[in-house]
């Protein structure tokens, strides 16, 4: 009975995310002034220069992290052959010193988002196109929309060619077809990376709004990303720290509250949220988040984590980025309608 009411829950959680995207897509089609500004943007972003850098870059980067984990998993392989899930092990296993697929995408993939972006309108201003645009049938919300859902489907068509590159190439090194299952979380963990890039492509038409020089919102991207990519974890652990400070005698009781704030603070970074989804559905086998009590490991079977299980354990990561990434477009969205914008 649990099992049944858990599916349906599942299936209704899923219908929520779907069926905004189908109205989405309607929308666009329906829409003359937002496809114009589709089209041309995808035109655009599929001839540029940056694409071809930034698509040439985590491709060899992913290519490279995918090549030693499959050398890392045949040798694994031939000294345990019943080793389950060996697909997934593609993505999230390092060695020789590279990280594994997993760190490549979370650390680069923002770039592309923020490559996309940063001048998604400035640029427009500055060479004074966009009085021009809107003087024919293109409404404002049709242009901030055709931008924003342009760098979207580029980002997501980049990306399904790179998981399907790098699953062609673990396929062809490691021998082992996937199982249903991890075809399956290879596909929530697609879903997944592109809400993430989504998040900063969102970010990086903000700054574009904002700021009229494309330097000065490329600068603002960039601090962005760094911040909560390397110097965010650094800050929470000063903050957690000066908020619960732990001595030499402290108890496990103030370790764990101490772990319990850290941990919190940390999840504050889409980072953070991304790189702790990403691990759950490519690790089977983890079967919690966060810091771990002895009483929760005692007298637990040993064995993977089912599907839905993993999915109801991230649903509030995915949840947060979702959030995040609606509530910066919408603020975009209203200071670009406000926006006072004169002819050239």
């Amino acid at each position: 009975m649990r099992e049944r009411k858990f599916k349906i829950l599942e299936g209704w959680k899923v219908s929520r995310i779907i069926k905004p995207c189908f109205k989405l897509v309607a929308e666009l089609k329906s829409s003359p002034g937002m496809w114009a500004i589709t089209s041309k943007e995808l035109g655009d972003h599929f001839t540029s220069l940056r694409f071809f850098i930034m698509f040439l870059l985590i491709g060899l980067a992913s290519l490279s992290a995918v090549y030693v984990a499959a050398l890392t998993i045949r040798e694994a392989v031939a000294a345990a052959p019943e080793i389950d899930f060996v697909f997934l092990w593609l993505f999230n296993t390092s060695g020789k010193g590279l990280p594994p697929f997993t760190t490549f995408v979370g650390f680069l993939a923002p770039l592309m988002g923020i490559a996309l972006g940063f001048d998604a309108v400035n640029d427009e201003l500055n060479r004074g196109t966009m009085s021009s645009v809107l003087a024919q049938p293109v409404y404002r919300d049709a242009f901030i929309n055709g931008k924003f859902f342009a760098g979207l489907i580029t980002t997501s068509l980049m990306l399904m060619a790179l998981f399907a590159v790098v699953g062609g190439l673990g396929l062809i090194l490691i021998g082992v077809p996937p199982v249903t299952e991890e075809v399956l979380r290879i596909l929530f963990y697609l879903v997944l990376t592109v809400v993430y890039v989504a998040f900063w492509l969102s970010l990086a038409v903000l700054f574009s709004i904002f700021f009229r020089q494309t330097a000065t919102s490329a600068l603002g991207c960039i601090g962005s990303w760094l911040f909560f990519t390397i110097f965010f974890g650094l800050l929470v652990g000063l903050v957690s720290n000066a908020l619960l400070p732990l001595g030499s005698d402290a108890v496990p009781l103030e370790v764990l509250k101490h772990q319990k704030l850290q941990t919190g603070l940390l999840r504050l970074s889409p980072t953070t949220l991304y790189y702790e989804a990403a691990g759950m559905l490519l690790a089977p086998y983890q079967r919690l988040l966060g810091p771990v009590m002895l009483e929760q490991i005692e007298g637990a079977i040993p064995g993977p984590l089912p599907l839905g299980q993993s999915l109801a354990l991230i649903w509030p990561h995915f949840v947060g980025l979702f959030a995040a990434t609606l509530a910066i477009f919408a603020v975009c969205y209203i200071k670009f309608m406000k926006m006072e914008i004169k002819s050239s």
